[in-house]
C-alpha cells in the first residue's frame, strides 16, 4: 500500500542516548480519516521527566506513560519524548475533521514542529486562553491532581518541599485555600521570589535551615515532596506532626536514597500517599472523569496565568545545548518552551 506524502518536514527532537539531543527531520505522511496535521507553535519542557530522559535516569522497564498512546513504550534509545504541543491544526484526513481545521489545539506529544494525531486526541484551546498558557496544562493538572489527593483543610498547615514548575503551580493553588499556613522548601535561590509571587508565605533553604526555623515549621499537617530530590522525603517526614499526610509527586526514575522510617515516623502514624497524574484518587472517581478535570485545569489557567514562568523561549535548533543547562543548573532556568517559526 502507498502511503501518500503530506509534502511537510517536521523537525523533531530526539535523544540519541544519555545526555545526547539531535533534531532530526521527517517527511510527515498525509493524514487518513480520523487523523489531522497539527502545525507545533510551542511546546514546553518539563525539567522533571525529561531530564530523567535526558540523564539516562529514566526507568526501562514500565512504558515513559502509560496513558499518552506516543509515549507508551519502554525506554529504549532513541526516542522521542514531551508531552506538551500547542498549535493550529492545518490539515484533516477526511469531511468528518473538517470541523478541526484552522483550531488552536493543545495536544500531549513530542516535541516536533508538525506532527499527525488522532483528532479524538486533541483538545481545543478555549478563546480566552493564549497558547503560551495553553503549554502548562499538563503541569497545571499534575498540580491540580496534587491538590486533590492532599484534601488540604481550612486551617491546616502546608509545607512544599520544591519551588520547579509544579511546585509553583501548586503553591499559587494552594494560596487560594484559607490555610493557616503555607510555606515552601527550595534550594536554589532565585526561585524564592517566585515561590513568593506564587503566593508562599516564607521560603527556606533546606541546606541552610537552623533549629529555630525547623521548629517554627514542624508539625505540619500536609506536606508536598516535589522536589525530584528521594532525600526531600527525609525532611518532610521531620517537618510532619501525628498523622501528617506527606504527598508524593516527584518521579525518581532510577533514583534511590535511604529513607528514614524510624522512630519518628513510626510513632506519628504518617500517611504517605504517592500521586501521580494519569489517574484520578479513587474516593473521587465516583463524580470526577478526565474530562471534568481538564475543565477544572483550564479554568486554572485562565485564572493564573502561568505564562509568567516562562524564563527562556527558543527555537528547536537550541535544544541540545538547552537540555545540558538545564540538567547542569543553571541559575535563572525555570521553564524552557520551544519555539516553532515557519
Amino acid at each position: 500500500m502507498m502511503v501518500k506524502s503530506s509534502h511537510i518536514t517536521a523537525r523533531e527532537i530526539w535523544f540519541e542516548k544519555p545526555r545526547q539531543v539531535e533534531v532530526r527531520e521527517s517527511q510527515i505522511r498525509s493524514p487518513e480519516p480520523g487523523e489531522v496535521i497539527v502545525s507545533t507553535q510551542y511546546s514546553a519542557v518539563s525539567a522533571g521527566s525529561e531530564l530523567l530522559v535526558y540523564r539516562g535516569e529514566a526507568p526501562n522497564d514500565i512504558p515513559l506513560d502509560s496513558t499518552i498512546e506516543s509515549l507508551q513504550s519502554d525506554l529504549e534509545y532513541p526516542l522521542r519524548y514531551g508531552y506538551s504541543c500547542v498549535g493550529e491544526v492545518i490539515e484533516v484526513g477526511s469531511r468528518a475533521e473538517s470541523s478541526w481545521k484552522g483550531r488552536k489545539v493543545f495536544c500531549f506529544h513530542p516535541h516536533a514542529s508538525h506532527f499527525l494525531a488522532k483528532a479524538t486526541d486533541l483538545l481545543e484551546i478555549p478563546e480566552a486562553i493564549s497558547l503560551r498558557d495553553a503549554i502548562f496544562l499538563p503541569n497545571m493538572e499534575t498540580a491540580v491532581n496534587l491538590a486533590q489527593d492532599g484534601k488540604p483543610l481550612f486551617g491546616e498547615s502546608v509545607v512544599i518541599l520544591g519551588q520547579g514548575v509544579v511546585g509553583l503551580l501548586l503553591s499559587e493553588l494552594m494560596s487560594q485555600f484559607p490555610l493557616a499556613s503555607l510555606v515552601s522548601f527550595e534550594k536554589e535561590r532565585h526561585r524564592s521570589d517566585w515561590s513568593k509571587l506564587a503566593g508562599v508565605n516564607k521560603v527556606f533553604n533546606p541546606d541552610e535551615l537552623t533549629d529555630a526555623e525547623l521548629s517554627s515549621v514542624s508539625n505540619a499537617d500536609l506536606l508536598y515532596e516535589v522536589s525530584g530530590r528521594p532525600e526531600a522525603l527525609n525532611l518532610a517526614i521531620k517537618l510532619s506532626g501525628f498523622s501528617s499526610r506527606i504527598v508524593i509527586g516527584s518521579w525518581y526514575g532510577n533514583k534511590a536514597s535511604e529513607v528514614q522510617l524510624g522512630s519518628h515516623a513510626h510513632r506519628n502514624r504518617l500517611q504517605l500517599v504517592t500521586s501521580q497524574v494519569s489517574t484520578i484518587e479513587p474516593d473521587l472517581t465516583g463524580r470526577w472523569d478526565k474530562k471534568r478535570r481538564i475543565e477544572l485545569v483550564w479554568n486554572m489557567i485562565d485564572k493564573l496565568q502561568p505564562s509568567k514562568f516562562i524564563t527562556h523561549l527558543a527555537p528547536i535548533s537550541e535544544a541540545p545545548d538547552l537540555y545540558k543547562r538545564l540538567s547542569d543548573k543553571e541559575e535563572k532556568l525555570l521553564q524552557v518552551v520551544f519555539k516553532y517559526d515557519d
